[in-house]
């Protein structure tokens, strides 16, 4: 049980014994922290209802709470607000039991099958600065709820359906039409290499865009392949098929060097078979309607105050969209993997197509009542201009390039405070990587999710102030104080009550954890971890300085403090987890 929790607990058995509701007992970190460790303002609204004066209400509680001898001081403050510190022996027995318990003191929960769709780059495209966003807020989420206890897959969702897979395949008959996969008399087997590779693709890619944009003809020819190939033409699946594989071992490639992995590599492709049914049954059931040649389902509302347009089934020709595929993909992920919760962390910019589709599937019972379908939005990487970021030659700058200039300016950096000197070169690039990767990670996640921010190489990559680089640094100095400490003979004691305030304020610090872990995932806000890990960081750093552990003659006191350092470099380490950043062993 957290301490916010234990405290709630007191508190609110005072406002019940007072003849109140217990929840106006809850407890909260102190907003004036100078004037104590912990508030409750429950006082103020049971007064009106209560008919009676809030003063004399937290006089009642205070009278009652006091009597605890985990209480050190409880006092009121202005109208009504409770004002209450505990005793350091209490705040360092409740820290030794989580550490005993374990978990950091998290709670169990009911775990739920959850899944994270994130990721979601487009097949035959490099990755770019536009990935990085949702794949490091996605891979978050999905490691703080796994964290948490629940069962949680992470699917990449790829864009390997649409129109682009038919310009593809028109501008790359234009450029080899003497391949197999054009003749439609051909009966196979087709070949089993790739007729272009990836670094090919690439350029291919806009290339064929360019051409449809520029010619109607060629843009009708690529809608019609587009089509084909959704109906099943052999030819065109097989070239699909190279075009998906290689794409796909580059994709990896650059989620790897990034840290982010996918249980699942699924893509839009994958429930193809499933949508004539589906359309049938629409249909059928009088769902889906004809529109001007189109099928729709129309997802407004009596209570709506807005126009909310209808989802679009298949178009006057056929073709089926996005919002087709994202409501097979639903039906496929509860009916084939029993998938309760679905949260989609793709740009906030989509909003209006993820609520279609989730009212669609509300409406056709795809997914009823008990099924959770959430759009965790993001926001953009945007350059000094506020617009998204791009190279100096005007493109996107890839994910790749990104990192490895992350990696070289942090290397640059370590150079200037002597960090990693006389390491064997390997291992100082190895360090240079980890640091560019903390940098470009915390930089992005210490943003809400939801907010375009600006990206600064130069200050994601200082080791001074909020930033990656600090936190790892904070990291590595906790596990060489632990190693001097074995090298001397002191092993990790008990948490012992604390005697300065700078270590009183690393417990209290600590003792934040649970709560910070569930309103993260509550919110589905990574940058509330970020933020937790900064002031972790800085508080063991004044606790560094004022308290010099190995030195401390008093041998009970020393060990204790050791635990404590053990404990923080836990902690903290498993906060850099859910962020998805990996520390050196040292620097």
């Amino acid at each position: 049980m957290s301490l916010l929790t234990e405290l709630t607990d007191l508190v609110s058995q005072a406002f019940v014994d007072a003849g109140l509701d217990a929840s106006y007992g809850e407890v909260v970190v102190s907003q004036r922290p100078e004037l104590a460790q912990f508030q409750c303002n429950g006082a103020l609204p049971a007064a009106k209802p209560a008919g009676r004066n809030p003063r004399g209400i937290a006089q009642d509680v205070i009278d009652r709470i006091e009597q605890d001898n985990r209480i050190e001081a409880a006092s009121i403050a202005g109208p009504g607000f409770i004002n209450i510190t505990v005793t350091d022996t209490s705040l360092a027995t409740h820290l030794q039991s989580t550490i005993a318990v374990g978990r950091l003191g998290l709670p169990e929960v009911e775990p739920r099958s959850i899944l994270v769709d994130y990721g979601g780059p487009n097949v035959a495209k490099p990755l770019h600065v536009g990935h990085l966003r949702p794949a490091i807020i996605g891979e978050s989420i999905k490691r703080l709820l796994r964290f948490q206890g629940h069962d949680v897959v992470g699917d990449v969702h790829l864009g390997d359906w649409g129109t682009p897979m038919g310009q593809l395949i028109v501008e790359v008959e234009a450029r080899m039409p003497e391949l197999p996969y054009f003749d439609e008399a051909f009966t196979g087997p087709y070949p089993q290499e790739s007729p272009v590779t990836i670094d090919e693709l690439e350029e291919i890619y806009p290339a064929a865009s360019q051409r449809c944009r520029d010619n109607p003809d060629v843009a009708e020819r690529a809608r019609k392949a587009t089509l084909e190939l959704q109906n099943g033409r052999p030819g065109y699946r097989a070239l699909w098929q190279h075009f998906r594989n290689v794409s796909i071992e580059a994709i990896k490639e650059n989620y790897d060097e990034l840290g982010v992995e996918f249980d699942l590599w699924k893509g839009e492709s994958d429930i193809n078979d499933l949508l004539a049914p589906l359309i049938e049954r629409l249909v059928a059931q009088g769902y889906a309607e004809e529109s001007d040649g189109s099928l729709i389902i129309r997802v407004q509302t009596d209570d709506d105050n807005r126009d909310v347009p209808p989802l679009i089934l298949t178009k006057s020709d056929g073709a089926t969209l996005y919002a087709t595929w994202d409501l097979a993909t639903i039906q496929d992920r509860i009916e084939s993997l029993g998938i309760v919760e679905m949260i989609y962390v793709v740009d906030v910019r989509q909003s209006l197509h993820f609520e279609q589709v989730f009212r669609a599937a509300r409406i056709t019972g795809i997914a009823g009542p008990e099924i959770v379908l959430e759009h965790a939005g993001n926001g953009t990487v945007n350059g000094p201009n506020g617009k998204p970021f791009q190279t100096r030659t005007g493109g996107v700058k890839t994910l790749r390039s990104m990192l490895e200039d992350a990696a070289a300016l942090s290397l640059s950096k370590m150079d200037a405070r002597d960090l990693a000197a006389g390491y064997p070169q390997e291992e100082r690039l190895s360090i240079a990587h980890l640091v560019g990767l903390a940098a470009v990670k915390f930089g992005d996640l210490s943003n809400h999710r939801e907010s375009n921010y600006i990206f600064d190489m130069d200050r994601f990559t200082s080791f001074d102030g909020k930033t990656g680089p600090y936190l790892l640094y904070g990291t590595v100095r906790m596990s060489s104080l632990l190693r001097n400490a074995k090298e001397i003979g002191v092993s990790p004691g008990e948490i012992v009550p604390p005697t300065h305030e700078a270590e009183r304020a690393l417990l209290l610090e600590l003792a934040r954890f649970p709560e910070v872990i569930e309103r993260a995932a509550e919110l589905r806000a990574p940058n509330h971890i970020a933020e937790f890990a900064y002031e972790l960081v800085a508080a063991y750093n004044r606790f560094y300085e004022a308290c010099h552990v190995l030195t401390e003659e008093d041998t009970g006191r020393r060990a204790g403090w050791v635990g404590l350092v053990a404990h923080t470099r836990d902690a903290l380490g498993r906060l850099l987890d859910i962020l998805g950043i990996e520390a050196p062993e040292r620097m």
